[in-house]
């Protein structure tokens, strides 16, 4: 996920999202389903609006499985337990800790990324100030948070072009649907409901994610490859 692991347009790779709220001792089953079912480069623990024991308490449970499989783990909008809790990194939006606090929290070894929705201007600023990554979004309908607006799979085309930073594809994203954003030039997929709420379980699952992204890289044209 660091500024080097930018990808050469011929791969793609799952990011993956908790669910809003859950147990962690249960989740942590599936979880470990899921990284069993192929290639994930990343972990966001993703806790809104719960007290900071909660956070504490799932970073415990979930980090060492993350370590265990060699996935990158991020806490969302939350710099400091994920400098207290020995996190890889923390994920930022725009109405969350500025980009600049959590970096001078975090410093310059560990993943910082940054939403930028559907907006170039705040990707480009995000880039420019540091961010190991940018994330736009969301591209189809989710339930899982409220989207700014609906993002063109051609901003993925633009940045992928112009930008050695990676971006990330968000909102939405379903086996069907990924391999329009896997040819446009996403570098990762950030999934939520796609994986943990799939028909034959999260294992498959990531498994079928990594068939269909392996597929569209394979028939893209010469030009995007």
């Amino acid at each position: 996920m660091s500024k080097a692991a930018k990808n050469d347009q011929d791969s793609c790779r799952l990011y993956l999202i908790t669910p809003p709220a859950f147990e962690p001792d249960a989740f942590a089953e599936d979880l470990r389903a899921a990284l069993d079912g192929g290639d994930v480069a990343c972990l966001q623990l993703r806790l809104k609006d719960v007290e900071d024991d909660a956070v504490r308490r799932a970073t415990e449970v979930l980090l060492p499985l993350a370590q265990e499989h060699e996935v990158a783990f991020l806490i969302n909008d939350r710099p400091d337990l994920a400098a207290e809790m020995g996190a890889d990194g923390c994920h930022v939006g725009q109405e969350d800790t500025p980009y600049d606090e959590a970096r001078k929290i975090l410093g310059p070894d560990h993943i910082v990324g940054v939403t930028a929705h559907t907006s170039r201007h705040l990707a480009m600023a995000a880039a420019e100030g540091g961010a190991d990554y940018v994330a736009f979004g969301a591209f189809f309908h989710t339930d899982t948070k409220q989207a700014k607006g609906t993002a063109d799979v051609d901003i993925l085309d633009w940045w992928s072009h112009l930008f050695e930073i990676p971006c990330v594809a968000i909102g939405g994203i379903t086996v069907e649907n990924c391999p329009a954003l896997v040819t446009a030039g996403a570098d990762f997929l950030s999934v939520v409901a796609g994986v943990w709420h799939y028909s034959d379980g999260p294992r498959a699952a990531v498994r079928d994610f990594n068939k269909a992204i392996a597929h569209a890289i394979e028939q893209a044209p010469e030009s995007q490859s």
